[in-house]
């Protein structure tokens, strides 16, 4: 019995942790899915990363807010650089966002070549330590997220493509620190080419439900298989919107 409640007070923060991210992120993955440019989310969280790691590097504690605000601003740099790129090259800007991605994770190894301990600080920014999220974390990100919320559902049409592209690098920034950025993507991703095919006034209450599904299967399941939980979530959400995607029976444009 002990044991069944230290993991459940374990599960509690990671699920509401998986939560906050999905609120954000299936909205913004129908968006990303409509405007052709799937793997922003994959750049701008790598180039936030970059951030963390710098902070990092010159012993700036992980997790404090000076950590949060050079994630923070290098993510907003990121995001202001492919606004320009897709005003000046949109046919190139897919091909200009991977460029930036492989820029931004080449640069972390290269900050933490000599570091002891820079492998390990490479495979929680990717994988994440979702079991490891503390109060404070949750409490900021969802503070942000009630932010998103109100921006997004009631001033959406307003905030051009600049405000977008702000709004999705502090959205990013915030969640690449509690899950990693494999399960960013995933979150942003597997939801909107879930769900496209299914009725438009339907994508984003379908959308929603498969992901915090996917995150309560995952983390069950990760528990019982004693395997790492972002992988097992990663996994979870795939077959779960194989599903979903399968079906939907009707051709639907995908919302602009």
């Amino acid at each position: 019995m002990n044991l069944f409640s230290a993991e459940v007070n374990i599960l509690w923060p990671a699920l509401i942790a998986g939560l906050l991210v999905v609120v954000s992120h299936v909205p913004l993955g129908q968006q990303v899915l409509a405007r052709g440019i799937v793997f922003i989310d994959l750049a701008i969280a790598q180039v936030a990363g970059l951030g963390v790691i710098v902070a990092h590097r010159f012993d700036v504690g992980i997790g404090g807010w000076t950590t949060q605000m050079a994630a923070v601003a290098a993510a907003l740099a990121g995001s202001l650089l492919l606004t320009w790129t897709e005003r000046k090259r949109p046919e190139a800007q897919e091909a200009l966002i991977g460029i930036l991605f492989v820029l931004a994770s080449t640069a972390q190894i290269l900050v933490l070549a000599n570091d002891p301990h820079g492998g390990e600080d490479l495979r929680d920014l990717l994988a994440g330590q979702i079991l490891w999220v503390s109060t404070d974390q949750l409490i900021r990100t969802a503070v942000i997220t009630a932010i998103f919320a109100i921006v997004w559902f009631l001033w959406r049409e307003r905030i051009g493509r600049i405000g977008f592209y702000v709004l999705f690098a502090l959205m990013v920034t915030a969640a690449v620190q509690l899950v990693g950025v494999y399960l960013v993507f995933t979150s942003l991703i597997v939801p909107a080419v879930a769900t496209y095919r299914h009725a438009a006034k339907r994508q984003l209450l379908i959308g929603y439900a498969l992901a915090a599904a996917s995150y309560v299967v995952g983390l069950a399941a990760s528990v019982v298989t004693d395997l790492p939980s972002s992988p097992v979530i990663v996994w979870a959400m795939a077959l779960i919107g194989l599903v979903v995607h399968a079906t939907g029976n009707r051709r639907q444009p995908v919302n602009a």
